[in-house]
């Protein structure tokens, strides 16, 4: 079992910055890569960052490549999620989830993920 409490989420003006993160607890978080997901009022739940369980891949939606960066610190069972040049368009819950795997591929699939946190949310402002 493992346990996911997400934090970091706010307020912010359109262009500006939040970085989250995702504690973990329960076993070893290394064991596990670690996605990030979104979901918007009236909208479904999508796939936003992913990462290795090294940390050395990582994959991302294309609404958020280059203005996103996922990275984690096993030593410190966390993963985070920096997020620059904000815009409306970003404002959802976010929720980080573990995926066991002994394989190397990540996925951008809420299907495959095991566990899930009870979400952050971010409000852009414009």
């Amino acid at each position: 079992q493992v346990q996911l409490v997400e934090s970091g989420g706010g307020l912010v003006q359109a262009g500006g910055s939040l970085r989250l993160s995702c504690a973990a607890s329960g076993r070893t978080f290394s064991s596990y890569t670690m996605g990030w997901f979104r979901q918007a009022p009236g909208k479904e739940r999508e796939f936003v960052a992913a990462i290795s369980r090294s940390g050395g891949s990582t994959y991302y939606a294309r609404s958020v490549r280059g203005r996103f960066t996922i990275s984690r610190d096993n030593a410190k069972n966390t993963v985070y999620l920096q997020m620059n040049s904000l815009t409306p368009e970003d404002t959802a819950v976010y929720y980080c989830a573990a995926r066991f795997t002994t394989g190397y591929m990540l996925s951008g699939s809420e299907n495959e993920y095991h566990y899930w946190g009870q979400g952050t949310q971010v409000t852009v402002s414009s």
